[in-house]
């Protein structure tokens, strides 16, 4: 026998297409919104679970909503603070966008499934729609800063929410990321509120 095995032909028939992609796909869905897996070695019960993602998935509506809304603020801005302020709010975009992807995957994390389309999120979120036109700055301030205070009370309430269901993880993010984030961003969109003279004290 030689020692090269000889290779069998494929019919062509049987051969498998390798560079065609095959996009015409559907199928059930693997996981239904609003369940969590039910056995997951984290050390947090079904239930607890189910509650906390829940929970997490209306702020992450909100956080998202409020992204958006920095975009907004920073295509729109106007006035002889437009430079710093279109400056700030895109840096205030990335956080909430860096924020987003902390609460979607923790949801993920345990064992729940994230809000993602963007009318799934205008469905889920509390904050007011603005309207498609400019607004004036002090309005688009006031209308960041009262995103900011819905988010931070409901993330405060649910860090205590999810540390009495044995949550320390969602505890922390919350706490650290989501809190202190929207924290320094108020600090800073504040200021802009103030009526400060700019020459003389009074």
């Amino acid at each position: 026998m030689s020692s090269k095995t000889a290779l069998k032909e494929v019919p062509s028939s049987e051969k498998i297409d390798r560079i065609t992609p095959h996009w015409r796909q559907s199928a059930k869905e693997v996981q239904k919104f609003g369940t969590v897996i039910r056995d997951l070695p984290i050390g947090i019960s079904e239930d607890a679970r189910r509650k906390i993602t829940e929970r997490l998935n209306i702020l992450l509506a909100d956080t998202a909503s409020l992204r958006d809304l920095y975009k907004k603020a920073h295509w729109h801005v106007s006035g002889p603070t437009f430079y710093q302020l279109h400056l700030l709010f895109d840096k205030h975009f990335e956080q909430q966008v860096e924020l987003v992807d902390l609460l979607a995957e923790r949801i993920q994390i345990l064992g729940g499934v994230s809000i993602a389309m963007a009318h799934d999120v205008a469905e889920t979120t509390r904050l007011e729609r603005p309207p498609k036109g400019r607004e004036e700055v002090p309005v688009l301030i006031s209308r960041l800063l009262e995103a900011h205070k819905i988010i931070l009370q409901d993330a405060r309430d649910l860090a205590r929410k999810a540390s009495d269901l044995g949550d320390e993880g969602t505890n922390d993010l919350l706490i650290s990321d989501v809190v202190r984030t929207n924290e320094m961003q108020v600090w800073f969109v504040s200021e802009h509120l103030v009526e400060m003279p700019l020459v003389f004290a009074k």
